[in-house]
């Protein structure tokens, strides 16, 4: 877009706080005010900015307070989950528009309804897709994709409800869910901590001084191509790790110890309600899930020592599996905070929506650096 350099530096300020006075935006842009004058000016032309009332100061005086314009568009979060699909519209700074939940099958259908019920005169500045699979760049380096079949096919049926022209950029799922957490929800004003996964998969997501790692792959936190089993007589077998502590093995497990004259728990909050009734099989299922949990954080304790594993996922979310993670932690390793997820189910369309408005604000701008 052709806007000035100051221009763009008091977008990126606005957008970031949702509403500002001129005053506030000099202060953000770090440009004097004057020159913001000149740039919500041109703002306002543009339609990326409007007027929303006013405010007044300390002094009495009262001054303009201003928001985003309909110009400054939209963008769009995709969470293609192992089971059902999240989308979710916002604004710049963030505000919902609209949002859908469908079917992993129907992901094409769910993202077309929530594009349809974005305001018609803003358009689409960027879309972020999560998926639950390393991401690399197409063959011809134009785009980016899911590296596997694990989440490929359904990505490519998802992707054919994309607006042409609009940039989109893939993330790892348990990437955005650790963003999610490190700025809403339970490692807010933690710079490092580790983000377990666990559910139909497991994963990793790694923060490192604020920033998630991704590694020279960007497979950084595959922790399903951890080695296992590893003793003798026993070959590892290509994410052995993840069939042993995805939650239909979890299930199984539990059928083929389930003596008991009631229904065996057919899904994981059977399983995890019946636990928490007192009941004893389950119970068991459930202490036995905590320790192999325990374990995985263990080795991931002693090569990151994060200081903090955040559970999250279908399963790891559960609080119940909390004292039996620090337990058999706390047992093999040095000592570590274990927290259940504060998002819980919609940490990674969370996140994924923060990536999504940064992008679209950089869309905007040019990515101009503005200070904070």
């Amino acid at each position: 877009m052709d806007l000035s350099e100051s221009a763009r530096a008091v977008f990126a300020v606005l957008a970031g706080a949702g509403t500002a006075t001129r005053p506030q935006l000099a202060a953000g842009a770090g440009l004097s005010k004057p020159t913001v004058s000149a740039a919500v000016a041109e703002l306002e032309a543009a339609g990326l900015a409007a007027h929303s009332g006013t405010a007044s100061g300390a002094t009495g005086r009262s001054a303009a307070v201003y928001r985003l314009g309909p110009a400054a568009g939209a963008v769009l979060a995709v969470d293609l989950g192992p089971a059902r699909t999240q989308v979710r519209g916002c604004a710049l700074d963030g505000t919902l528009l609209a949002e859908g939940t469908g079917s992993r099958d129907d992901a094409a259908g769910t993202v077309r309804k929530v594009i349809d019920a974005l305001p018609v005169d803003a358009p689409l500045r960027a879309v972020v897709v999560a998926v639950g699979d390393v991401t690399t760049r197409d063959r011809d380096g134009s785009g980016m994709r899911p590296a596997t079949a694990k989440a490929g096919p359904v990505f490519d049926a998802m992707a054919v409800a994309l607006p042409e022209g609009v940039p989109v950029h893939l993330e790892n799922n348990v990437n955005c869910a650790a963003l999610a957490e490190l700025h809403e929800g339970a490692a807010r004003g933690r710079r490092t901590f580790g983000y377990l996964r666990i559910g139909v998969g497991i994963g990793l997501g790694i923060v490192v001084g604020g920033e998630v790692l991704r590694g020279a792959n960007g497979a950084a936190g595959e922790v399903a191509r951890l080695p296992y089993p590893w003793d003798d007589g026993r070959e590892p077998r290509h994410e052995a790790l993840e069939d042993r502590m995805g939650v239909r093995s979890l299930l199984r497990r539990t059928a083929e110890a389930w003596q008991d004259d009631e229904p065996c728990p057919e899904t994981a909050d059977q399983l995890f309600a019946l636990a928490g009734a007192g009941h004893g099989t389950a119970g068991a299922a459930v202490a036995g899930h905590a320790a192999d949990i325990g374990r995985l954080a263990a080795a991931v304790a002693a090569v990151l020592d994060p200081g903090m594993i955040v559970l999250g996922g279908a399963v790891g979310s559960n609080p119940q599996l909390v004292p039996g993670v620090r337990a058999e932690l706390g047992r093999l390793s040095w000592p570590t905070e274990v927290v259940s997820s504060a998002l819980g189910d919609s940490g990674t369309v969370v996140g994924a929506t923060r990536l999504a408005v940064a992008r679209g604000i950089q869309t905007v701008t040019g990515a101009v650096q503005v200070k904070h």
